[in-house]
């Protein structure tokens, strides 16, 4: 019995011990943010069902997507608020607080982008000039790769965490934010050249759609603009 006894107290002793250093430590900052950016990036995606569905003047369907879009926004900013509330504030963070909470806002403002743009397409019944609606979704998916890969960039946080910043892994997280740049610079280009084609055409559209046009591809460019900033946290992380 004595030695049972005995046997029994090292596992609560250990026990006792990891809830000493999770009080120190604190929760983990990462998985919260990754989390977040996968509903964000779940989010952004929905946008190509939308735009399709409303280029075919299928507005039931269209609002569908909108009601997803708006759903994985809320999820977002609900999370957002916690994450905000909660993020430790142990002295032992290998990077300072304010900058994961910079990162943490710059990815909700890509769902953020995404309810916006949605929501002005659905509010109107703003239907995309047949002659640009292939060159459009061609650009709408681009904007949705900038966030994919905004998603893939931050997912490796752990593994930075875990690694303190260093080695290996921040090389292959500097390679993840090059890619995100090369596909944010793909989005202007293809940006320039939509804005070119609808200006061809304007002058066939209703005055009022045209300018709404313009505002639509802006917005919607604006997602992979803040996907590239979250490579340009993630960089200020490495930096440390």
């Amino acid at each position: 019995m004595v030695g049972l006894r005995l046997q029994n107290k090292a596992p609560r002793g250990m026990r006792r011990m990891a809830n000493v250093l999770a009080n120190i430590f604190g929760s983990s900052p990462v998985q919260p943010l990754e989390k977040h950016v996968n509903i964000v990036y779940q989010c952004a995606k929905q946008l190509h069902g939308f735009f399709s569905a409303a280029i075919g003047d299928d507005w039931e369907t269209a609002s569908k997507f909108r009601d997803e879009i708006e759903k994985l926004e809320h999820n977002a900013d609900d999370l957002k608020k916690e994450i905000r509330l909660h993020l430790p504030k142990s002295l032992f963070m290998p990077v300072p607080r304010e900058d994961l909470l910079q990162l943490l806002l710059v990815q909700d403002k890509i769902a953020n982008r995404t309810k916006d743009v949605s929501g002005l397409v659905l509010g109107r019944k703003l239907q995309i000039p047949q002659q640009i609606a292939e060159q459009f979704l061609d650009f709408v998916d681009r904007n949705i790769d900038a966030a994919k890969q905004a998603r893939k960039s931050v997912r490796e946080l752990g593994e930075l965490f875990t690694a303190g910043f260093r080695g290996a892994e921040v090389k292959l997280v500097t390679g993840l934010i090059e890619e995100l740049d090369r596909i944010e610079t793909d989005t202007d280009e293809k940006q320039a050249a939509l804005r070119a084609a609808l200006f061809e055409i304007e002058k066939s559209l209703d005055p009022i759609d045209a300018v709404f046009t313009y505002q639509v591809i802006e917005r919607t460019g604006e997602i992979a603009d803040m996907a590239e900033r979250v490579g340009r946290r993630l960089e200020l992380l490495l930096s440390h």
